[in-house]
């Protein structure tokens, strides 16, 4: 290792920034050790190269401390080196900066766990960062256990790299103000998932805008072949952020120096802030216990003996050697905070206020009483599944979703209607164009007028007549059995079975839609409660269900047995069908309707006939003669035969009257029953809530554990209000970091 001898560090010389440069970095190093930087872009310097590009030794150039030395890949995690000048003798304090839990999640505020003594002699330090190492790499073992005995030797590690890391907080009269961070050197062979690992680590540092490249590039390795360099072209194109350094020198191949010398002239891979070259001891040197300002001296006079740097132009010379290199850093680094630190206030509380909006949206943490979280949470869906069924005032409410269906019922119902034709079946069949359905006149304020589509449901009277007169049996003359009425009523009402039991389907739909719906909405903070209450609205719904078909059912066996005691509405209606019937007959088929017209033509003054006035009155006159002086003209029709079918057009209008009474009747009580038995029946005397009660096992010995089950807040939930709640927490200290140190 480097000697200890001389306790001396790279100098600043520039002392006019010296305690600006040494307030920025009081406030960035601050903010590190809130961790916001998982959740802000934070100032930083990331050492960064592949795998013995001489990254170490660098470090121990602008440090002045020696780092741990091993074969393969040394650096599992990052270490941070925050330098400070300070009047007190010289000391280090080591401390595990610890950014996540065992699981790789971001603790809200991260720990800042001091390992080990405060050290006063350089030559300590190596050890105790390997330990600090180890420690890292097993967080599910005591720290303690590292710092004693041999505990830093162990060759188990639970993890191969980690994100959490190594702090070195250096001060002395000797030491200037930089930070940075070292990362571990980029793996070219060997594990693949140590490989990814690697880069993901070094990626997630250098992605960030404010990040601060040192790229290390070793001479002695094709410049091309080298994954860091390609690593940083991905994250910083232009260069713009990005500082190169040239180590080992001294092993470029022969005839290859002008290839190395074009970096240092910024000939090839350009980069804003160009490219250095530092030298540092080799192994021998190191072994034979070099110091650190031997070695600084031993870099100069390389420099400046050996060629071809000792021929380069005085512009480029500033670019070789470490103490330039530093100079440089800390000039990027000043600038980088300079330009950054007024924003990150304001980035702060953003990011404040977006978290606090985040918690917001989630659902209220579990109550710590599970049984009245839950007896709330059934009361209040209760009252709310009350107040929807009762009705709502919404376009997309219970009761709106529902009366479409009603509706369609309603209008098949009604066009159940018998299709009742006064005129025998041969004469619609032999001149259809004039007999046609005609729809009477007195049921146009009655909603949509039944048409028939077709004639293939059309009853003609003859049909009437003939099943009157095969239904006789001990009935006296022009007497016929009301059981014809009878089974073209049950006919009718046996079609609306099918009709009913659709509205009943199509309402049950609807309302477990909705209700589901509302214990979605209600319960979706609870998962399992939510399953559990939708398990037993749907019981209830069923049982609910089994009663309101019964109930349809006792309505259907009711309308079978025809009867009204509406009578004054039904005897009006068969009246008003009588005669719309009769008007309907053809005239031919009624003499004594067809003299009648021609009657009432005559006197009205609209006969074809001029003489049958005169014919008429003399008949009337002639029975005047025989002592019958009460006679009207309208009554010679009556002395005609009457129409044979009278009886028919008497059960078709007795049937027809009929309907309308029952249609009306049946289109009311089948909405109005399922509405009562099954969508009222869920508010109903508080049976629902009871059900809940009891199928949750309210009130029971396991209540509190049962309950407390089912506000189990679901692990995606509470692990997103965990991880919003620590981001809160870092973003708050960060805050007054921020105002207690800078503001």
């Amino acid at each position: 290792m480097i000697s200890s001898d001389l306790n001396n560090g790279v100098g600043l010389s520039d002392s006019l920034y010296a305690s600006r440069r040494r307030k920025m970095l009081d406030v960035v190093n601050a903010l590190h050790l809130t961790g916001v930087q998982v959740d802000i872009d934070l100032p930083v310097i990331a050492v960064i190269g592949s795998q013995s590009a001489g990254k170490s030794s660098l470090i121990e150039s602008i440090s002045g401390i020696t780092l741990p030395r091993a074969s393969g890949t040394c650096t599992r995690c990052p270490t941070e080196c925050r330098l400070t000048y300070s009047d007190e003798p010289w000391q280090c304090i080591v401390s595990l900066h610890i950014l996540t839990d065992e699981r790789g999640r971001p603790l809200g505020h991260p720990r800042n766990d001091r390992f080990g003594e405060v050290i006063y002699d350089k030559a300590e330090v190596e050890d105790r960062i390997r330990r600090a190492q180890r420690a890292i790499l097993n967080p599910s073992t005591d720290q303690k256990v590292f710092l004693a005995g041999d505990g830093a030797d162990l060759s188990f590690a639970e993890l191969s790299f980690s994100m959490n890391s190594v702090t070195l907080q250096i001060s002395g009269p000797d030491v200037e103000d930089l930070s940075f961070c070292d990362l571990p050197g980029l793996i070219v062979s060997g594990n693949e998932n140590d490989i990814e690992l690697v880069q993901h680590l070094v990626s997630t540092y250098i992605s960030k805008p404010s990040c601060i490249i040192l790229l290390t590039v070793t001479c002695e390795t094709d410049f091309q072949n080298q994954g860091a360099h390609r690593l940083t072209k991905m994250y910083d194109p232009d260069g713009s952020r990005t500082i190169g350094v040239l180590t080992k020198p001294d092993r470029i191949p022969g005839g290859e120096d002008e290839i190395w010398l074009r970096y240092i002239r910024n000939q090839d891979e350009p980069l804003e802030h160009g490219w250095f070259s530092v030298k540092q001891p080799d192994s021998q040197a190191i072994a034979a216990g070099i110091s650190w300002e031997e070695a600084r001296e031993g870099e100069r006079t390389f420099f400046s003996t050996k060629s071809p740097w000792n021929a380069l132009g005085l512009e480029y010379q500033h670019r070789l050697g470490t103490s330039r290199l530093v100079e440089r850093l800390s000039d990027v680094l000043s600038d980088c905070i300079s330009q950054r630190l007024p924003t990150i206030q304001e980035e702060l509380q953003k990011l404040l206020n977006t978290t606090d909006e985040k918690l917001t949206e989630l659902p209220k943490p579990p109550s710590t009483d599970a049984v009245s979280e839950v007896l709330y949470y059934t009361s209040t869906f209760a009252k709310l599944l009350g107040k929807h069924v009762e009705g709502t005032p919404n376009a997309d409410g219970l009761l709106q979703s529902i009366r479409p269906a009603a509706e369609k019922f309603r209008q098949v119902i009604r066009d159940s209607e018998p299709d009742f034709r006064p005129y025998e079946r041969k004469v619609a069949r032999t001149k259809p164009e004039i007999h046609q359905f005609v729809t009477p006149s007195f049921l146009a304020n009655e909603g949509i007028p039944f048409t028939p589509s077709d004639d293939r449901k059309a009853i003609y009277i003859d049909d009437v007549m003939k099943r009157a007169q095969e239904a006789i049996t001990r009935e006296l003359a022009d007497h016929y059995p009301f059981v014809v009425i009878q089974e073209y009523i049950i006919s009718i009402v046996s079609g609306w079975q099918a009709p009913a039991e659709t509205l009943f389907h199509e309402v049950l739909i609807v309302l477990v839609k909705h209700v589901k719906t509302l214990v979605s909405r209600h319960f979706s903070q609870y998962p399992l409660l939510q399953s559990r209450i939708t398990s037993i609205v749907t019981d209830f719904i069923a049982a609910a269900s089994e009663d309101t078909v019964g109930r349809i059912k006792w309505f259907m066996a009711l309308e079978k047995h025809p009867r009204t005691l509406n009578e004054p509405y039904y005897l009006d209606y068969r009246a008003r069908f009588l005669s719309h019937y009769k008007g309907w007959r053809p005239k031919d088929d009624q003499p004594r309707s067809s003299l009648t017209s021609r009657i009432n033509a005559a006197f009205n003054g609209e006969t074809t006939e001029p003489e049958l006035q005169n014919d008429i009155n003399l008949i009337l006159a002639g029975f005047s003669k025989i002592g019958l002086h009460s006679m009207q003209p309208n009554d010679l029709a009556k002395l005609l035969p009457p129409d044979p079918y009278d009886a028919a057009i008497d059960i078709m209008a007795s049937v027809r009257a009929y309907f309308q009474v029952a249609y009306k009747r049946f289109t009311d009580n089948i909405p109005m029953t399922i509405d009562y038995e099954l969508v009222l029946g869920l508010d109903r005397d508080q049976a629902l809530e009871k059900a809940l009660r009891k199928g949750l096992g309210i009130g029971g010995a396991d209540s509190v554990a049962q309950c407390s089950e089912y506000i189990k807040e679901p692990r995606s939930i509470a692990e997103r209000r965990e991880e919003l709640l620590k981001k809160r927490e870092r973003l708050e200290t960060a805050k007054r970091q921020l105002s207690d140190v800078w503001l």
